[in-house]
């Protein structure tokens, strides 16, 4: 198969398609042209997706962090207490090697793969769709308040978007267009997402389905088997080293701080994604007729396919989240390639009424989300800092919600010891989801407190962190337990004679993603 073909026939669209209106051009003056569009556009996105790049960190990334500061061979070890896939990781942790651990710097990685969405969206419309396609699409990428919020967090969301770009426009070439060069972009694509997070499983099961009506109407049906048996045998043969870790955290990890999805979640999903419901119903109504005009049987199976590989994706994790605690808004990264491509060609097929729709999304979404609120993440840099000075090498820092230690320690000083209401914290980088809930509901609070207290020394310092947490907020099985461990927990601490409070902290007002207070102790002398 040869892999440059792709390559060359984009080389070739550009040069018979881009700028037919300016047919006076020569060949490189309109590659140039395009180039220099593309780059404008990129540079646009930059702006819009920086104005938060050292926004200080929350719990999750405080996790990535922490887990990304392993040696690189023990990452994927690692993994079995988080319920993670360890590409991101790995790409976090030789990032950090060549560029640095601040929050900017770890932003910037996130950045880089929301700001390539923009020429890779451009190529996969313009090469399914059409030229007008391929420039709705990168500038719905440059703009896309979803895909901005992940450009300034150091998770692994924006890759996952990406990934999900690629992988959608490689499906398509390859199976409903049959052009088998794409067979390897499609599984390299595939097997990365499901390197990169959960949820791609929901997608490729998403795309057999995709395939399997596809395969309804096709002529060549050996051919596509074929091929199709090839590219999703590779993706298996990837993947295998990966399983016996994901079975494992299948049985032991997820993400007990999630809710049940219902109904509502995926209406809300959509408007997260398209930025809120005034922009999901533009992009609904005018993309929506402008794919009900589409005719042709094969750019109908192009639209089909992004519409399963979209919506049996959502639809998919949906059911699996009521049987399994899953659900989580940010997740949906993986809907955002095969979203915005089919936005796209929707609102090229449109007309006029599509560059007014794609008028009003802009101007929807510019300014969205806000800076402030992404600044708002956390608060756990601004109490570290107010406490940082009066803690020395060997103190105790007490977390009562157990996942906020990685970001604590990241904040705080080196040499502190670490413990949370399961116990002792042996590696403050990492926090242990396996059986987390179960452990914490069967822990002795009493008892676990009393051995944290008596493994620090009179005249040491403790500093006890807690979460704040708004009326009817924390309804999760996970949050609700942490809630009441932790007014034990500093119900205790406060009756303990063995301690003298010496400080206290409580914010003013509360981050929007986590919030905590904090009380410092002095252990007195018996």
């Amino acid at each position: 198969m040869n892999v440059v073909a792709p390559v060359s026939r984009a080389a070739r669209g550009i040069h018979e398609r881009v700028l037919p209106r300016l047919p006076a051009l020569s060949t490189t003056a309109r590659v140039i042209a395009t180039l220099t569009a593309l780059w404008l556009l990129t540079l646009l996105s930059a702006y819009l997706r920086s104005r938060a790049l050292g926004a200080s960190f929350w719990i999750d990334e405080g996790v990535s962090l922490g887990i990304a500061s392993h040696a690189l061979a023990d990452i994927p070890h690692v993994l079995r207490q988080d319920g993670s896939p360890p590409l991101y990781y790995v790409l976090l942790h030789v990032w950090i090697a060549l560029v640095g651990d601040d929050e900017a710097r770890t932003h910037l990685l996130s950045m880089a793969f929301a700001l390539a969405c923009i020429p890779v969206g451009w190529w996969a419309a313009h090469s399914l769709f059409g030229q007008r396609a391929g420039w709705i699409a990168a500038a719905l990428f440059a703009l896309n308040p979803f895909l901005t919020t992940y450009a300034q967090e150091t998770r692994m969301y924006s890759l996952l978007a990406f990934l999900s770009l690629v992988t959608s426009a490689a499906f398509v070439h390859a199976f409903v267009r049959g052009r088998r060069a794409y067979l390897p972009l499609f599984t390299l694509g595939l097997a990365a997402m499901l390197y990169t997070h959960n949820w791609s499983w929901f997608f490729a099961l998403s795309s057999v389905v995709a395939l399997l009506l596809w395969l309804t109407q096709h002529d060549s049906r050996g051919a596509l088997l074929r091929d199709a048996a090839l590219a999703y045998g590779a993706v298996a043969l990837l993947v295998a080293p990966w399983l016996p870790t994901l079975l494992s955290q299948a049985q032991h990890t997820g993400a007990p701080w999630a809710l049940h999805p219902r109904l509502a979640s995926l209406e809300q999903a959509v408007y997260r994604t398209l930025g809120d419901g005034k922009s999901a119903m533009v992009l609904l109504l005018a993309g929506g007729a402008g794919l009900a005009a589409i005719r042709l049987p094969r750019d109908r199976a192009l639209v089909t396919s992004l519409v399963v590989l979209a919506a049996g994706t959502a639809a998919v994790a949906f059911v699996y989240s009521q049987f399994s605690l899953a659900w989580a808004t940010r997740y949906l990264s993986v809907l955002v390639g095969p979203l915005l491509l089919l936005a796209a060609a929707g609102l090229a097929r449109s007309g006029r009424l599509g560059l007014v729709g794609l008028a009003l999304v802009a101007f929807f979404w510019w300014g969205m989300p806000s800076v402030a609120s992404l600044h708002d993440k956390s608060n756990v840099e601004t109490l570290t800092s107010r406490f940082a000075e009066r803690l020395r090498p060997g103190d105790l820092v007490i977390s009562t919600q157990p996942e906020q230690v990685p970001n604590l320690k990241y904040y705080l000083p080196a040499g502190l010891r670490y413990a949370s209401t399961l116990g002792p914290v042996g590696d403050p980088r990492l926090m242990d989801w396996r059986d987390a809930r179960e452990r914490l509901q069967a822990a002795d609070a009493a008892r676990i407190q009393r051995g944290v207290i008596a493994s620090v020394q009179p005249g040491r310092r403790i500093l006890v962190v807690a979460p704040l947490t708004r009326a009817g907020g924390w309804r999760a099985l996970w949050t609700k337990l942490v809630r009441r461990r932790s007014q034990q927990w500093l119900q205790r601490l406060a009756a303990d004679p063995s301690l003298q409070p010496v400080a206290r902290w409580k914010p003013t007002a509360r981050s929007k993603k986590s919030t905590v207070h904090a009380v410092l102790y002095f252990k007195r002398s018996r």
